[in-house]
């Protein structure tokens, strides 16, 4: 099969290392890539916004599968762009993602959160507003329990979501979402929820919206600072197995959440051909939903396909033809972990086109993968920074301290300026790790 990825990051270097074992792939291009990827795949100078595009190369390269890896282009319609590009141009390959219809479970909070309703889902009481109706806003906040938790509706690259802990933190953070327009279009609409307090933990799955398969799961450590403190980020690293996610809890995850919604997305006759990531809270025992995403997660796919060892484009295929169900899903039994390494001023400010060194000296440890984030060649062929989040190490070992221990030491031999990572991932797992 011949296969194009598109994106530029971590989740996409993961994707492509992971196809580019299968004996199905004959062909792999990424667009636009990055020089990690460059080493096992063709990169091509295409951005993932240019529909028209990515279906002229589609046809002209015979792509079988189109595996898209950020949500923007799902969210803005690029699966019901290439299967209407089928009848057109005769391409006749398949794309790995929802619809955009299905893609606003993540493209907007609002309509995720009246689906969970519907179908009783478990998940954080809610209420939505707009400016129309801004007094109301206002006075649920006054009245709410704290901390408080606000949403910016649609995309808003992976900042729209504001803690809360004083009712005039919360006010202020609805007047520049609402009449700001702090994220623009975005926060034209914002979800103000109840907040949840417990461990967070991201489970996939793979569907056909009608079966599915879980291909894994993960703990993301979202904060800045050591001891989950700072300021949001995309990721600072990941986990997994997660030592709670026994058979009991991933039982109860299923029966109560997964199910379900890929229920409610075969009611509602939503197409959906692809990943499905959950962002789940355990609450005291309780999986809880805080978001859907119709994707997979990044950095958690650098933790999740290493552990699956099930070839993805046979399960690709499986979803395609309708027998997802009849998959056997094999999984490692070593645990993993990933730490990102992120330039200074992340993330707010930072510096871009900064030298790289030590590489190659890191991917020749045995059981780590180094996987290319924000990275690009310089005009002198140099790998140089590219974005805040830079580089994704994933160790491999016996137990989660081993693998932690073998992501830290190969970053030991990677250095740029201002290169900062957290060097607690799965602290409160093992307090060794401290």
């Amino acid at each position: 099969m011949n296969v194009l990825i598109l994106g530029s990051g971590g989740r996409e270097h993961a994707l492509a290392w992971k196809i580019n074992q299968s004996h199905h792939c004959t062909q792999l291009f990424v667009a636009p890539g990055n020089p990690g990827i460059a080493s096992i795949a063709t990169c091509v100078s295409m951005g993932y916004h240019d529909f028209e595009a990515i279906k002229n190369f589609c046809v002209k390269m015979s792509i079988d599968v189109l595996v898209v890896g950020p949500e923007e282009p799902l969210v803005n319609g690029i699966t019901d762009f290439m299967e209407d590009a089928k009848a057109k141009s005769g391409w006749k390959g398949f794309v790995v993602g929802p619809t955009k219809a299905a893609a606003q479970l993540e493209g907007s909070k609002a309509f995720s959160k009246r689906f969970m309703q519907r179908y009783g889902i478990p998940t954080a009481h809610y209420a939505e507003f707009t400016a129309d109706n801004y007094a109301e806003a206002q006075a649920y906040i006054a009245q709410h329990t704290l901390p408080i938790v606000l949403k910016a509706d649609g995309l808003a690259a992976g900042k729209g979501v504001v803690i809360c802990s004083t009712h005039k933190e919360a006010l202020e953070c609805l007047n520049k979402m609402l009449l700001e327009q702090q994220f623009g279009a975005a926060s034209s609409k914002v979800v103000i929820e109840e907040f949840l307090d417990g461990i967070e933990v991201s489970v996939f799955a793979l569907t056909n919206g009608i079966d599915y398969q879980i291909i894994g799961h993960a703990k993301d450590y979202k904060r800045i600072g050591e001891g989950d403190t700072g300021l949001n980020t995309g990721g600072m690293g990941c986990v997994s197995p997660v030592p709670f996610m026994d058979d009991a809890f991933m039982e109860k995850i299923n029966l109560e959440i997964v199910r379900p919604t890929i229920n409610g997305i075969k009611t509602e006759g939503l197409v959906y051909n692809g990943f499905l990531f959950f962002g789940l809270i355990n609450c005291n025992g309780l999986p809880k939903v805080i978001e859907y995403n119709c994707r997979m997660g990044d950095p958690e796919t650098e933790v999740v396909l290493p552990m699956l060892e099930t070839d993805l484009l046979s399960l690709f295929a499986a979803m395609d033809n309708g027998t997802l169900a009849d998959a056997n899903i094999n999984f490692s039994s070593e645990s993993f972990a990933t730490i990102v390494a992120v330039s200074g001023g992340y993330p707010e400010e930072y510096k871009k086109g900064i030298t790289i060194n030590g590489i190659e000296q890191a991917a020749g440890i045995d059981n780590v993968e180094v996987f290319h984030a924000g990275t690009k060649y310089d005009d002198s062929g140099k790998i140089v920074t590219n974005g805040g989040r830079v580089l994704a190490i994933t160790g491999k070992a016996t137990n989660l301290p081993k693998a932690v221990a073998l992501a830290q030491n190969a970053l030991s031999d990677i250095s740029f300026e201002g290169i900062y990572y957290r060097k607690d991932i799965g602290f409160e797992f093992y307090p060794v790790l401290r």
